[in-house]
């Protein structure tokens, strides 16, 4: 039991630290957290669909992503939870391989216009932010998720025993 539990804290502290290297990596172009973002760190949420350690991991990596990249706390608060239930949404649709990327891509639509409108006061409406928000999770979820996930099924078994 301490090693299954070991084993799950393991994989949810990599996912954490993955997913902050690359919201740093994509920070470097300004598109970790503006108007128009593409946050790529955003393709791990399908990964709970191989594991929930994946849940707590996005969740935690989010949360310090935005802490290290100087997000206000609004950010911090509400794009950590966007991320959260994103992810719980994809283990909780797990059966349906093609839904996995739908619930990041829906919670981030919804939440992180209001974010944007009001934690930063970035010019434009909610609606603007509705459709570059969702373009972007539709890049980084829909399409680099997708692909990510295709790439980890064939090695499921190995690195999600």
């Amino acid at each position: 039991m301490k090693q299954r539990n070991a084993y799950f804290v393991t994989q949810a502290a990599a996912i954490a630290a993955i997913y902050v290297v690359l919201t740093l990596l994509i920070d470097a172009f300004n598109l970790a957290n503006g108007a128009i973002q593409v946050r790529i760190s955003e393709a791990l949420t399908i990964l709970p669909f191989f594991t929930p350690a994946a849940i707590p991991g996005l969740f935690i990596g989010c949360l310090l992503s935005n802490f290290v990249i100087g997000a206000p706390i609004w950010d911090i608060l509400f794009g950590s939870l966007a991320t959260l239930l994103g992810a719980i949404g994809t283990y909780l649709l797990k059966k349906w391989k093609w839904m996995a990327p739908l619930p990041p891509i829906l919670s981030n639509t919804l939440i992180i216009p209001f974010v944007l409108h009001y934690a930063y006061a970035f010019p434009g409406g909610i609606p603007f932010f509705m459709v570059t928000v969702g373009a972007g999770e539709v890049i980084s979820c829909g399409i680099l998720g997708t692909l990510l996930l295709f790439v980890l099924q064939k090695y499921r078994q190995i690195i999600f025993r």
